[in-house]
């Protein structure tokens, strides 16, 4: 920003020019006046070296004027501040950038009679002699140079000379903007990977650090090309205070550094009037991270400023939606040109963000803000500035508890892996994290003083939920592994043991999500303990039985022990290098191993599907249809699935029953893949409700992903197509796959397909399929074990946020478990059949 300077009326200005002993006096009584800090001291500095220079520049014979001491007409001398002098702000320590300009020829001691002075004052001085045409010529060789004089300010000699230049560069930057602004942002990402992220640093750059004071000059080059702008709001404040920063850590050493090092913390923050130094740098993190986030807006901006302009980012004038695949049954429809196409109920991607669709309604639709985050994590994409701003004024709070689809949402989105970074903090950009989980304030930019941990408590949150993310297909419930990896140090920032705060408040936050009790109590254990193997497997003898029986003690299931070695493997990758190690891993392991060897030797119950309810008086009446007429029986329900009826997607509850056959799995799940609706569980189960031979039930809760409901009339006639075979699902399906788009993926773990160990189930041979949730993969899978010639006796299908956890009882034909070498081979076709 450029500060205007005018006169000085400073009575402590020195009164001679020529002598720097009266400026550095002058300078040194600024800096010490009570009462005078922030950016007025910074302007009054300004204008007082301006005054000095301006001296040192008429002692040398150039007047402002323009014309010589002797009448003669002038040359044409310019004495002019560039860089950050140019804006107008001097720091206590910073250098003097100044450019001494001239049109002709000028005597050889001139600069010496400007400079030296300078010098012997004391101060770090970056000086150049160049005509307008050399400084237009080293700004096009030299980025920096050329963002050096964007911001040049006139300081004494001929004004005109130094307004051409002015002119002059701004043309040239607009004019070569296209080709320079890749390369300013390049400047960026190499700053960036050199000095890390201001945000999460323990001594961090103020200047060259991601979000530091480069970026705020980066942001106002990119405004001067007229191209893009930063949103605005709360930036003026942030540079504000890395500036205010900046001057105290100055005064504090008494050196020009820009890095806040941890001894000069406490210091810094006395002179600030702030608390202490854990309160400085949460202020610092806070700016940092408005100035990041302004930057990645700005830089989304130029690229498709720039992809428009070179062609790229031209799209056709029709709009014509494109449906495609976020979830099991969802598909796609190929037809014309993609200008705005569908992500999920009210959300679509338009030039590569998530944006609100037209149709969208935040007001009534308080789920809206974790679908659009969900939707645009899992394709790879963030939400626009302008949608984040939209649903954070428009949107209500969740009610409490949850409804089903807000808690979906949220372990898709953190399901997502790195993709969910960028959404993240999006969101949180504009308070909607504190909104959904109001505990989120108390750890957000809370740094933590110590050398094994890379981030500040909320980051490190997250990144813990991004580790956990490539582990979901270890754990048999991948939703309460990304849940438990987000809070597990929700504790932090209150009096006592973290682990036994966030114990007590994961608590409160699992009820307020709509977490049944069964998992509330879950999440709290693993909150609770989340540090007890690391710390048990390292600090106690593992052949001691009281060490195994601490941890059985503290996890009661092979679940919860299973989750709880997951999040610990998570937790510490996420910390730092220093965290984790083969050692580590392998004492952990072992102590897992020999704490599973005891649940499951205490007669713990084999893992598998929960035991099937009573039949309702619909599913029997249903089942009594189907055995009686030999055909297949339906019943459809339609429900809301957000907060509010009319709101968020539409859910159906289906409940088919037909008499036993081979196949029908992977056909009704793929009539619902036609349809475009999402399978969120399904179960499969034998009935013989007449004793006349078994009937197969099905019962499915399915989510129409695009808020539209097929007809229940058209679905129920597909559905008795594709079961007499006259509608060949799996061609219609290839056929919709081979003209969809391909649509920027996200990297996921690849799926899980392995067979339960035997005494899963005594009648039967277990397989269990987790994989990444996509379109027509229930159909995928049935078609794999249909062809294997298996019968799926009973299945227990959900997905979990983006996660496919299924299980399917097979038999033979004649209705034995497998043998190991069939089992495999089942095992391998499914493995097959998912890619």
């Amino acid at each position: 920003m450029t500060i205007e300077t005018g006169p000085s009326s400073d009575p402590s200005d020195p009164s001679d020019p020529s002598d720097p002993s009266a400026y550095a006096a002058a300078r040194a009584a600024l800096l010490d006046r009570p009462g005078l800090t922030g950016r007025p001291r910074r302007a009054a500095l300004a204008r007082l070296t301006d005054d000095w220079l301006a001296g040192l520049l008429a002692a040398a014979g150039v007047p402002s004027s323009g014309a010589s001491s002797s009448g003669a007409p002038s040359s044409g001398v310019a004495l002019v501040a560039v860089g950050g002098y140019g804006r107008g702000e001097l720091s206590p320590r910073s250098d003097l950038d100044v450019l001494l300009l001239h049109d002709g020829p000028i005597a050889p001691e001139l600069p010496e009679r400007i400079w030296y002075p300078v010098w012997d004052a004391g101060a770090k001085l970056d000086h150049s002699v160049r005509t307008p045409a050399e400084a237009r010529a080293v700004a096009a060789a030299d980025l920096k140079a050329q963002l050096g004089l964007l911001d040049a300010r006139h300081l004494a000699g001929d004004g005109a000379l130094t307004a051409a230049l002015r002119s002059a560069v701004l043309t040239d930057w607009r004019a070569s903007a296209p080709a320079r602004l890749p390369e300013l942002r390049e400047l960026g990402r190499e700053r960036a990977e050199r000095h890390g992220e201001l945000s999460f640093l323990l001594e961090p750059d103020l200047k060259e650090a991601r979000g530091g004071l480069r970026d705020l000059v980066a942001l106002d080059a990119v405004a001067a090309t007229w191209l893009a702008d930063a949103p605005r709001d709360g930036l003026d404040t942030a540079a504000l205070r890395l500036a205010d920063v900046r001057d105290a850590l100055h005064l504090a050493t008494g050196r020009a550094t820009e890095r806040l090092s941890l001894q000069d913390q406490d210091q810094v923050a006395e002179r600030l009037g702030v608390l202490d130094a854990d309160t400085l740098l949460r202020q610092v993190y806070e700016a940092a991270r408005t100035v990041a986030y302004a930057s990645d807006v700005t830089w989304r901006a130029v690229d498709r400023v720039l992809a428009a302009r070179s062609g790229r980012g031209r799209r056709a004038a029709r709009t014509v939606f494109r449906f495609a695949g976020a979830g099991r049954g969802a598909g796609a429809v190929a037809r014309g040109a993609v200008e705005r196409r569908p992500l999920a109920e009210g959300v679509v991607e338009q030039d590569g963000e998530a944006v609100l669709a037209q149709a969208a309604r935040p007001a009534a639709d308080p789920v809206l803000p974790l679908r659009a985050a969900a939707a645009a994590a899992q394709n790879g994409l963030t939400v626009s500035y302008a949608t984040v701003r939209r649903l954070a004024a428009e949107c209500r709070p969740l009610p409490v508890p949850w409804p089903d689809e807000a808690r979906e949402q949220l372990v898709t989105l953190l399901g997502a892996g790195e993709a969910a970074v960028p959404v993240w903090e999006a969101l949180e950009a504009e308070g909607l994290i504190t909104k959904l989980l109001p505990d989120w304030e108390r750890v957000r930019c809370r740094p933590q003083r110590n050398a094994v941990h890379r981030w500040t408590v909320d980051r490190h949150l997250v990144e813990t939920a991004v580790r956990a993310a490539a582990m979901t297909r270890r754990v048999a419930r991948p939703d309460l592994l990304l849940v438990a990896a987000l809070l597990h140090d929700i504790g932090k920032g209150w009096p006592g043991d973290h682990s036994e705060a966030g114990e007590v408040i994961v608590r409160d936050l699992a009820v307020r999500m709509g977490f049944p009790a069964e998992d509330t109590e879950t999440l709290a254990v693993l909150v609770r303990h989340h540090l007890t193997l690391v710390d048990t497997a390292t600090r106690r003898d593992p052949d001691d039985p009281a060490t195994v029986e601490a941890i059985t003690k503290a996890v009661g299931t092979p679940s919860e022990l299973e989750l709880l070695h997951a999040l610990t493997e998570a937790d510490a990758l996420a910390t730092g290098p220093a965290a984790w190690s083969g050692w580590r891993a392998s004492l952990v392991d072992g102590l897992v191993a020999r704490a599973a060897a005891q649940l499951a030797g205490g007669g713990a119950a084999a893992e598998g599907a929960a035991p099937w309810a009573r039949p309702s008086a619909e599913q029997e009446r249903i089942a009594v249809e189907a055995a009686r007429t030999g055909g297949p029986a339906l019943s459809l329900l339609a429900r809301a699935e957000g907060a509010d009826p009319g709101s968020g997607p539409m859910g159906v509850e289906l409940t088919l029953a037909v008499p036993d056959r081979p196949g029908l799995l992977g056909t009704v799940a793929g009539v619902l893949a036609l349809h475009r609706l999402t399978v969120r569980s399904a179960g499969l189960r034998e009935l013989d409700p007449v004793g006349s031979g078994p009937v197969l039930l099905l019962s499915w809760r399915v989510a129409a992903e695009f808020g539209e409901l097929p007809e229940a009339a058209r679905l129920r006639a597909d559905l008795r197509r594709a079961l007499d075979g006259s509608l060949d699902v799996s061609r219609r399906l290839a056929e919709r796959d081979a003209a969809a788009p391909r649509r920027r993926g996200i990297p996921t773990p690849p799926p899980l397909v392995a067979v339960a160990p035997a005494v899963a189930s005594a009648t039967a041979t277990v397989l269990e399929v987790r994989a990444h949730d996509a379109p027509g993969l229930l159909h995928r899978i049935g078609r794999a074990l249909d062809g294997a010639g298996v019968r799926v006796r009973t299945a227990h299908v959900s997905t979990l946020g983006a996660e496919a956890v299924d299980s399917f009882y097979l038999t033979d034909p004649a209705g034995r478990p497998l043998t190991a070498g069939r089992a495999g081979e089942v095992a391998a076709a499914v493995r097959a059949a998912l890619g």
